[in-house]
Formats: C-alpha cells, sequence, structure tokens
C-alpha cells in the first residue's frame, strides 16, 4: 500500500533532521562530552544531565543553517540541486536577455544574470533580496512566492535611477524541489512611451482641427443671421473660412505623409539620387516664396557628384521643409545660404547639406524638442505662418528611413543652420 502524505511528510522531516546532526555532530559531540565531566566531576544531578544533552541535541536541529550546512542537510533529505548549483543555473540566465535573478527560499540571491547587473546594479550572491528591492510591491510579491502562495505571480516595479524604467515582473518556483525560485523582469518601458505619445499625438491633432473648426462653425452662424445682406463681412468672412479650411486641408496632409513614414520606416530606398538636382529644384519651386517674404537664397555647392541612395520625392519634401522653414521663420535675415560638401574619407565620408538663416534663432532649450510632432517654439508665429507643427517631425521620419540624420545649430540673433548628413552611395 502506498504510503500517506502524512508518512511521507513525516520521513522527510527524519532525514532533514538527521542531516542536520550529521553537520553539527562534531559540536555536539563536544558538548555532550563537556555535560558528562561536568556530571561525574562537578556533582552534578542525573535529571540535569539528561535535560542538558536533550536540549543540545533539540538546538543542533533546529539551530540556523550556514548556506553550506543548509545544502549538506538538504542533500541528506533527499533534495536534489546540484544541477542548478553547478553552471546549468548561471547558463540558462545568461542566456535570456532581459534581467532574471536566482534566490533561494530563504530569500537570497543565488545568481544574477548580466542584464540584471545592467539594470539594478551589482547582484552578489548571498544579498538578501528583500534589501535589494525595497518597493512594497516587489516585497509583497517576493514573500509571496516564498510563501507558495502561488506560482508566476506578476506586478509592475518603476526603477527610477539613474533614468525612469518601467518592469513587468514575474516570481516564481525552479522546478519541484529544487528549492530555488526566480523574478524575471520585462521592461515595459517602450511601450509606456509609445502609449503617451500615441494619446499625445491624438490630444494635439483633435486641438489643431478644433480651431478651425470652431472658426468656420461660428462665421457660418454669422453668414446665415446678422451678415446675411452685408457684403463687405460676407467676403471678409468667406476668405477667413477658405485659410481655415486650407490650414486643415494642409494638417491632414502633413497627418497622412507621417502616417505613411510610420507605417514604412525600415524599408530602405535603394534608387540612387542626385542631391544638387534635387536641392536645385526645391530652390526654383520656393522662388515665389522667397521673393514674398524678401529673401535671397544663396547657393554653395561644392565639387564632385552628390548621389545617395534613396527616394526622390521624399527627399524632395525634406529639403522643401527646411527651406520653406528658412524663408518664413528667418526672413528678418533677408538671405538663406544653401551649402553641400563632402566630407570624411573612406567608411565615415559623408554628404553634408546645410540649409541656414540669419533671423531670430532657436532658444537653446529648444533645440531638443523641435523634431516633435505639433512643438512648436512660437504657437502664434507658426499658426501665422501656416504651420502645421508637423514639418520637422516629418524630416526626421524620412531621414530615419534613409540611414541619415539632422543636426540643428543656433544662437540667439544670428540665426539657424540645419544639416543632413547622408551616408555615401
Amino acid at each position: 500500500m502506498a504510503e500517506t502524505t502524512t508518512q511521507t511528510k513525516a520521513r522527510r522531516t527524519a532525514r532533514i533532521g538527521v542531516g542536520r546532526l550529521y553537520q553539527n555532530r562534531w559540536m555536539l559531540a563536544a558538548a555532550i562530552l563537556a555535560v558528562l565531566a561536568v556530571h561525574f566531576f562537578g556533582g552534578v544531578s542525573v535529571p540535569f544531565t539528561i535535560a542538558t544533552i536533550a536540549a543540545l541535541t533539540l538546538f543542533a536541529l533546529v539551530a540556523p543553517r550556514t548556506p553550506a550546512a543548509r545544502r549538506l542537510a538538504e542533500a541528506s533529505a533527499g533534495i536534489d540541486r546540484s544541477p542548478l548549483d553547478r553552471l546549468s543555473g548561471e547558463k540558462l540566465a545568461a542566456a535570456v536577455a532581459d534581467p532574471l535573478i536566482i534566490f533561494d527560499r530563504d530569500g537570497t540571491v543565488v545568481h544574477a544574470n548580466a542584464a540584471a547587473e545592467t539594470a539594478f546594479g551589482a547582484i552578489r550572491p548571498e544579498l538578501p533580496l528583500l534589501l535589494k528591492f525595497r518597493a512594497p510591491e516587489m516585497q509583497a510579491l517576493i514573500e509571496a512566492v516564498l510563501a507558495g502562495e502561488g506560482n508566476g505571480q506578476t506586478t509592475d516595479y518603476v526603477e527610477r535611477v539613474p533614468f525612469e524604467r518601467v518592469y513587468r515582473v514575474t516570481a516564481s518556483a525552479v522546478g519541484r524541489g529544487t528549492g530555488l525560485f526566480v523574478l524575471a523582469f520585462k521592461d515595459q518601458s517602450e511601450a509606456r512611451r509609445i502609449d503617451r505619445m500615441r494619446a499625445d499625438f491624438i490630444a494635439n491633432a483633435s486641438h489643431e482641427l478644433r480651431t478651425p473648426l470652431a472658426s468656420i462653425a461660428g462665421f457660418v452662424e454669422t453668414l446665415r443671421g446678422p451678415a446675411r445682406n452685408d457684403p463687405n463681412a460676407r467676403d471678409q468672412f468667406l476668405q477667413i473660412m477658405q485659410n481655415q479650411t486650407g490650414r486643415m486641408a494642409r494638417l491632414i496632409d502633413d497627418l497622412l505623409s507621417l502616417s505613411r513614414l510610420e507605417m514604412k520606416p525600415y524599408l530602405k530606398p535603394g534608387v540612387r539620387v542626385d542631391l544638387r538636382q534635387t536641392v536645385e529644384a526645391v530652390i526654383a519651386s520656393l522662388g515665389p516664396l522667397a521673393g514674398e517674404t524678401g529673401v535671397v537664397v544663396e547657393r554653395d555647392f561644392g565639387d564632385g557628384p552628390f548621389e545617395v541612395h534613396g527616394d526622390r520625392d521624399e527627399l524632395f519634401q525634406v529639403f522643401q521643409n527646411l527651406l520653406e522653414n528658412a524663408c518664413k521663420y528667418g526672413q528678418s535675415g533677408g538671405r538663406v545660404q544653401v551649402t553641400m560638401r563632402r566630407v570624411g574619407q573612406g567608411s565615415e565620408a559623408e554628404l553634408e547639406v546645410t540649409v541656414r538663416d540669419f533671423g531670430p534663432g532657436i532658444p537653446e532649450e529648444h533645440i531638443p524638442r523641435v523634431t516633435e510632432r505639433f512643438y512648436r517654439v512660437d504657437v502664434e508665429t507658426s499658426r501665422a505662418q501656416k504651420g502645421t507643427g508637423l514639418g520637422l517631425s516629418i524630416v526626421k521620419h524620412i531621414l530615419t528611413r534613409h540611414g541619415a540624420r539632422l543636426s540643428i545649430r543656433s544662437k540667439l540673433g544670428e540665426g539657424s543652420a540645419f544639416t543632413v548628413h547622408f551616408p555615401v552611395a
């Protein structure tokens, strides 16, 4: 007949006790000899001697174990931890790209992989895990899995040093009877950032569309009411309505362009494009705008071929945005310089195209954010120039698709320079 669960637990407890007694056999034997010496030579009573020996034996059974003693006792009790105690546990943890920490039933670290030490600093073996992670949610998770209250429990943990990162943490036991547990960390920071960007994008797009729609609705109501028979007011309001619908059309076009670019950010174009011809075409197309703003466009193109791999229409859009911004926002300087040259040698060679204006410039604190969607240095000036706040964001996405990058230099009162760096075809 198979033994009952109670019998199995009793047998296991007895074997653990034997293991502990074996580990402390020399200490226990010395203590018993000392008690017997006192009994025979010191005249201590027999009942006291028997009680003392029994107390020493009980202490040997329940005394706290060192890591080495605990492993010996568990081995005597039939608990096999040798595979994970050697190299397999470390190899398994090292093969995991996410941070992973293995710990024992006392809550002390057995092993932490390289990703965990990169994320949380040095994590030495035998370190109490509750001292490393003091956040209440982490303390509750570790205590719950150690108490056997569930396997595969999860919680969200935020690490704020050196910068904020959000992890989904899972705690579970490693196999059966190993006495080991694991904390696995999944970085959710990028997903959270994308969620925030999506929410901000919807809010900003809604705001940008709501303003002209409210304006048009108000003028329609006025034309159907007080201005019904006023020709001058009607012409004025219709012109404003036309401007507002044009603004919404530009915004929708830019949103569609940005959406198409975000759907294919890693699709590398493979056609050779002559940058000199492309930039010349942009300058010619913006000639009327330059004349309206009183800006003279100056060229400084170096010698040699200027070819890159790319999509001509997208590159035309890049330089159209940059040159249009220079004419609109730098018109007080009276001129815009477009330079093109080849720099570097060998694998580090680049083609640089710079569009520089001599206007008021951009304050330094705004420069890192000017390529964000709907970000404006001066909201009123941008709207007066019919800007949508998406131009430089579109430029950034197109350049990322082409393996290029954008650098910005600006100084108040001296203008701004936007340089596009292309890898040489």
